[in-house]
């Protein structure tokens, strides 16, 4: 019986896919020292190994509630099989021998969806740990090479902002944003002549749930959150315009890429999405980027820069505009405003954990196993659970991102 067992989990096992990616010469050389050492697995520091053994064992706490079930499934049908098979024996030797096949189909049946669970958890957290690596590791590299970036993801800055900076920084490198908010800010920033500026003013739509509050916002479903009225978007980012984190996402990455604190930079809801930012100067006075919602403007200035050619976005009239209105976000309503602003203050590896923890619980939702307001709570659950880290490495960054995943998944 323990045979056939062993037999049907490693059969199991087999059907995980696995691949290798081995990176191209030219990409190495050009790696940051810290990343190539990261990419060639050397390098890992003695805090790395602890904030990867520290993952491992939140994962293990997170998941003991939901493995208890199955033991107690698992140790009532050895039980029950045991009684069944003295039973059986009282009736003669046919009726005994099927007893052990039973047992093993039972315990088979209840393994099958927990090493599922499992597997699937391994198969997302590694893939999503690879898709943050796909974006920091070239960055840094284009960065080393001395070439200007078109920056168009946040996570990067949002993660490692400090790194990234500081080597764009050291290299006598450009970030042009390609974010329309970032954009906006860049191109008002440009009217300061060299001075520096007194705030940001971070325009958000409020996405399809403004002007509700947390509790109207319990039941909401995956058809509702992604009904964004301005905007059309990809899944993720949409939910994350639901919830308002797309904003403290941007408010991080502004943080970053302008060298301001986060209490300069004022998130303001903006439902028309006419106004993409403004910025005061210490004046008083206030410069603003509008246009029409469309991406196309933001993604030609970034790749033409400082040229401005003729665009085939639509012209904006301010008659058919008629208003522009603007409101102070609800911040009890939509925390994950908080747990952004919190994070950009700490700094460190608070960010990696942020948009990892954040990633995950978005997928949670969009795969109908959480609740709305369920992804604000998982993500502010990560933070409050991993310890804070300061001073960070590339190194640092994608532990902390695979711990926050790992936690929000468990």
């Amino acid at each position: 019986m323990r045979r056939t067992v062993f037999l049907l989990l490693t059969l199991a096992l087999l059907t995980v896919p696995v691949c290798a990616v081995q990176l191209p010469g030219e990409l190495l050389d050009a790696l940051p020292e810290e990343a190539a050492a990261l990419a060639e697995g050397e390098g890992i520091t003695e805090e790395g190994v602890q904030l990867l053994v520290q993952s491992f064992f939140y994962a293990l706490r997170a998941s003991l509630d939901r493995s208890l079930r199955g033991a107690v499934l698992l140790a009532l049908t050895v039980l029950l099989t045991g009684a069944a098979d003295g039973f059986a024996s009282s009736l003669g030797e046919n009726a005994s021998r099927f007893v052990p096949l039973v047992g093993v189909l039972c315990v088979t049946t209840l393994s099958a969806g927990d090493l599922s669970s499992l597997i699937g958890l391994g198969t997302a957290t590694m893939q999503d740990l690879a898709d943050l690596t796909k974006l920091l590791l070239p960055t840094m590299a284009a960065i080393k090479a001395g070439k200007d970036i078109a920056l168009a993801n946040k996570e990067t800055l949002v993660c490692a902002g400090g790194l990234v900076m500081s080597a764009a920084k050291q290299y006598g490198v450009r970030i042009l944003p390609v974010d329309s908010e970032h954009s906006a800010i860049f191109q008002c920033v440009q009217a300061a002549n060299g001075n520096p500026i007194d705030k940001i003013l971070l325009t958000a739509s409020g996405g399809p749930f403004f002007g509700k509050k947390i509790e109207e916002m319990r039941g909401m479903t995956r058809e509702q959150a992604l009904a964004h009225p301005n905007w059309s978007m990809g899944a993720k980012i949409t939910i994350d315009s639901a919830t308002m984190m797309n904003k403290g996402l941007e408010l991080i990455e502004a943080m970053w890429l302008y060298d301001l604190p986060p209490e300069d930079i004022e998130i303001v809801v903006h439902r028309e999405s006419i106004v993409h930012s403004a910025v005061e100067f210490a004046d008083g006075a206030v410069i603003a980027q509008l246009g029409l919602p469309d991406m196309r403007l933001p993604i030609q200035l970034a790749l033409t820069w400082p040229q401005r050619v003729p665009c085939k976005v639509p012209r904006m009239s301010l008659a058919e505009v008629a208003k522009l209105t603007f409101y102070a976000p609800d911040y009890e309503a939509f925390p994950a405003l908080n747990l952004a602003k919190h994070a950009a203050s700490l700094k460190g590896d608070r960010g990696a954990v942020l948009n990892g923890a954040n990633e995950a619980a978005v997928g949670l939702f969009l795969n109908g196993k959480i609740g709305f307001t369920d992804i604000a709570e998982r993500v502010a659950y990560a933070l409050d659970t991993i310890p804070y880290k300061k001073d960070i490495t590339l190194d640092d960054v994608l532990a902390a991102d695979k711990a926050a995943r790992e936690i929000v998944l468990g």
